[in-house]
């Protein structure tokens, strides 16, 4: 089946249009240019939705209130999957949905195609922890997702991926921990998130002029700074960075949704005098962002250890690598092991003291960033650039699908 074109039908917990490189990037541009087409069953969040290039888009406008919007979405998954035609899909594939991949599962075994799961993250471990942190004073914000998440959680585990033809993971450590709930280590391909090297590169993206950063040693952090990312370590290790380098400039491109988190580390940048030392851009559009991380000389990415988290694929650090930067990150499994086998950066436990001393250390080198850069960029290349990626799956793909046929014939 090497030449033969493949199409799926993808349901989604991602509206459509959406921010997910590994959606946009994967599936709608990479994967097609390889003959893998998936046709996007999901909600539409803009009266006017954009083409989904990887296929049909097959949407429906859902309502602003929680209830209705999980009941007439899970409407619209359910008569997408009694409508879709047999002789037009090669396979169907849920992601992020336990409960529509029961019924996702199900449909399949009727029309006999083959069913794949993919799991992005544990959604059903995250909506038990956010209820757990808001605890009874929540109400129903409490009751509600305590509910589904364990609710999907036993679906997942006990129905889902058991039955699952074959499921499709994050990252390896996400892989181990499916394999601690008894799936089978053959039965899963790790997927990490990865960059689209051809928007996102040196010769794609040309340093930012901005007056600001002119004379100092700029080092950036690019991304989401709600408060389970602790941004404000950064801040600790800016103050003992600049005893050594007073002319340090730390970038900050991105923001929070949450505004008394916002004025809580505005008030800290007050705190601690920083303000001279950091330079808060917001979020910006991608290629500006970007500009600002080639202008700068390293690029940091903290991101919390613990369950929910470990098994995550960051993508900072490989955009930042793909930019041609060095990188600091901690010992997330996935950044580790991005960092050791490129040998791109440093990787250090996510404290300000630690990430000082490898900022400070690296700033002192500049023909090891240099090195560094490249090396980064040569890694990328090879193994996380989205066209790389996507050979993979690709490749998965038609060998499940192969292997199928020939079960078929012998049967």
């Amino acid at each position: 089946m090497p030449d033969q074109a493949v199409r799926l039908l993808y349901l989604t917990a991602e509206p459509w249009p959406t921010h997910r490189a590994d959606l946009i990037s994967l599936f709608g541009k990479y994967l097609p240019r390889l003959g893998i087409h998936s046709d996007l069953l999901t909600e539409q969040v803009l009266e006017t939705a954009p083409q989904w290039p990887g296929g049909e888009a097959l949407l429906r406008r859902v309502p602003g209130s929680r209830s209705a919007h999980y009941v007439i979405k899970l409407w619209h998954s359910l008569r997408g999957l009694a409508c879709a035609d047999a002789g037009r899909y090669d396979a169907i594939q849920v992601r992020d949905m336990s409960v529509t991949a029961v019924a996702a599962l199900l449909m399949a075994r009727l029309k006999g195609l083959p069913f794949y799961y993919w799991l992005s993250y544990p959604q059903s471990e995250g909506q038990i922890d956010r209820a757990r942190q808001r605890g009874l004073k929540g109400g129903m914000r409490f009751w509600f997702p305590l509910l589904q998440g364990h609710v999907g959680k036993w679906l997942l585990y006990r129905l889902v991926l058991p039955r699952a033809d074959h499921v499709f993971v994050q990252s390896r450590q996400m892989q181990l921990d499916l394999a601690g709930h008894g799936i089978p280590m053959e039965k899963m391909t790790p997927v990490p998130m990865g960059v689209d090297t051809e928007v996102a590169g040196p010769d794609q993206i040309v340093a930012s002029t901005d007056v600001r950063l002119q004379g100092r040693r700029v080092i950036t952090y690019l991304g989401v700074m709600d408060p389970v990312r602790q941004v404000d370590v950064l801040f600790h290790m800016l103050l003992i960075v600049r005893r050594q380098f007073p002319e340090v400039l730390l970038v900050l491109a991105g923001d929070t949704e949450d505004a008394s988190h916002r004025a809580w580390l505005q008030a800290e940048l007050q705190r601690l005098d920083l303000n001279h030392n950091v330079l808060w851009l917001g979020w910006r559009p991608s290629a500006e962002a970007w500009s600002y991380v080639r202008a700068a000389e390293l690029g940091l990415s903290p991101f919390p250890r613990g369950y929910l988290l470990d098994s995550a694929s960051p993508t900072k650090a490989v955009e930042y690598m793909g930019l041609g930067l060095p990188v600091v990150v901690n010992d997330n499994p996935d950044q580790e092991q991005v960092v050791r086998e490129s040998g791109a950066g440093r990787c250090v436990p996510l404290d300000a003291c630690a990430f000082a001393q490898a900022v400070t250390e690296l700033l002192a080198q500049p023909d090891t960033m240099r090195e560094m850069g490249r090396q980064g960029r040569a890694y990328v290349l090879r193994q996380r650039g989205y066209d790389s990626i996507a050979r993979g799956v690709a490749a998965t793909y038609r060998r499940l699908l192969d292997a199928r046929v020939v079960r078929e014939r012998s049967a």
